[in-house]
């Protein structure tokens, strides 16, 4: 039962990246989106397996974790600053 609810997570996640991308919520590009809800989704997995820390059911769970993720971590920060070169001073 745990493989299934894991796999059907994993779904959800690439669902919930796909949408964010096609609505405009995000501009991160479909893959780094999808490896970011995916990312987020199995830490929240293995905190619901290990911990017992639960927002809901599984699939609420997935929802939130993806959703958060994508909102919160800013890629397009990540990838100018990786073009700017050279190192701070």
């Amino acid at each position: 039962m745990i493989l299934f609810t894991f796999f059907g997570s994993i779904f959800i996640a690439v669902i919930v990246a796909i949408l964010f991308e096609r609505f405009g919520i995000t501009r991160n590009g479909y893959a780094l989106s999808i490896l970011i809800a995916l990312g987020a989704v199995i830490v929240l997995f293995f905190l619901r397996s290990l911990f017992h820390l639960r927002i809901g059911s599984p699939g609420l769970d997935a929802i939130i974790g993806a959703s958060a993720a994508l909102i919160l971590i800013p890629a397009d920060a990540a990838r100018r600053r990786g073009r700017r070169g050279g190192r701070r001073r």
